[in-house]
């Protein structure tokens, strides 16, 4: 049995193609594409007209992969820069009309449950809370919880692109424009800060391209090598804090020489690591475990054909 998961994020997005084979998840492919659809428009409530475009050529592409493997059961989801977009489903309606895929747009809630069934199905909860935290380009989501069950849950709409737009307006990024991020973090975050201070969450798990990259830029630095097969890995606090630095005294050129950056990370990065600074604050924790399943993992997992079984890469 074959599936395909489209995940269409603010800044990429995702095709992830498994096999399902007596009991094991095995992956045929991946790909991503950095579509932004959320520049030129997430602040305005819209899908540009340029990124509809890039939008329909991307899953273009996916429709001839998917028919390429065969695959029948695709499923998609839409998440923060279309479900706030008044030309969100419109956008969905010519992607199916041009290409038959139907893509659903899901709420910020059930993204974090969604993002939380990955990390479980990535590595084995323990049974003292964590808190997960997926940075994506329009919303955040973070989820509070352990083996057994969530125990809090909610999606911001303050994601990377919105933040980009709204902060860092020159680069590098001043140091007041830093504050007024941190000034601005506090009232809009404050529901999390009381979660975290009812639950106690002794760890952080965080998910998706901003902690991948800083993670590659630490293993890049370190002279180390990820391992291929790992879905989780641990990135010490005091690494974290490094490159933090490095990201903000550098403009746009300097960063996209730092080994390990991906160019489709280097602008929205800095807000995003400004965000993990403000969060981590709050934790006391020596390390960042740092996930490699989120929401798409999540969505082929939350399938009833995809319960209890493992995966082979």
């Amino acid at each position: 049995m074959r599936k395909a998961v489209i995940d269409l994020g603010t800044n990429t997005f995702h095709l992830f193609i498994v096999e399902f084979l007596n009991g094991k998840m095995n992956t045929l492919y991946k790909e991503k594409i950095a579509v932004k659809i959320g520049q030129n428009g997430i602040s305005k409530g819209k899908i540009a007209p340029d990124a509809t475009k890039r939008a329909i050529h991307a899953l273009s592409i996916f429709k001839t992969v998917i028919d390429q493997f065969e695959v029948k059961d695709v499923r998609g989801v839409a998440t923060s820069a279309i479900r706030n977009a008044k030309n969100g489903q419109k956008l969905l309606d010519e992607i199916f009309d041009e290409t038959g895929i139907r893509i659903n747009i899901i709420s910020g809630d059930r993204e974090a449950e969604l993002i939380f069934g990955g990390v479980k199905a990535a590595l084995d909860m323990r049974i003292d809370n964590q808190l997960v935290m997926d940075i994506g380009g329009g919303s955040v989501e973070f989820i509070i919880g352990n083996k057994d069950s969530i125990l809090w849950k909610q999606s911001f709409e303050i994601g990377a692109q919105r933040l980009l737009d709204k902060f860092h307006t020159e680069d590098p990024m001043p140091p007041q424009r830093i504050e007024d991020l941190f000034a601005w973090l506090n009232p809009q975050l404050e529901s999390l800060t009381s979660a975290i201070s009812q639950f106690n969450p002794t760890g952080l798990i965080g998910c998706s391209g901003t902690f991948d990259t800083i993670y590659d830029i630490f293993l890049s630095e370190t002279g180390s090598k990820k391992d291929a097969h790992a879905t989780a890995f641990d990135l010490p606090i005091k690494a974290y804090h490094d490159i933090h630095r490095e990201l903000l005294i550098k403009d746009r050129q300097e960063r996209l020489l730092i080994p390990g950056m991906v160019t489709m990370r280097v602008d929205m990065i800095v807000v995003a690591s400004c965000l993990i600074s403000f969060v981590q604050e709050h934790l006391e924790i020596n390390e960042i475990k740092v996930c490699a399943y989120a929401l798409k993992e999540g969505l082929l997992f939350s399938e009833d054909t995809a319960k209890n079984v493992t995966e082979t890469i």
